[in-house]
């Protein structure tokens, strides 16, 4: 069951971040893949300006989503270059 909610929170963190950075979803797949992504890249700089909202549902979102659009914001400028 818990596999279920990391990928529905990796689904929502990853279209709200395409969203976000593109104006459009990048289909379920790969908003999965964006999301759980971006809740590593997410926790792991909030954590270093010490923001860390663990255990709420909503917090886990924003992080993911959060973590989503820095990693879209990065594969843009290398995809520019």
């Amino acid at each position: 069951m818990e596999i279920l909610i990391v990928l529905a929170i990796g689904a929502v963190a990853g279209w709200l971040g395409s969203v976000i950075m593109t104006g459009q979803g990048f289909g379920l797949l790969a908003n999965i893949v964006i999301g759980i992504v971006g809740s590593f890249i997410g926790s792991w700089l909030l954590a270093m300006v010490g923001i860390f909202d663990e255990g709420s549902l909503l917090g886990t979102i924003l992080t993911a989503t959060f973590g989503a659009v820095v990693l879209l914001f990065i594969v843009g400028i290398i995809k520019k270059a």
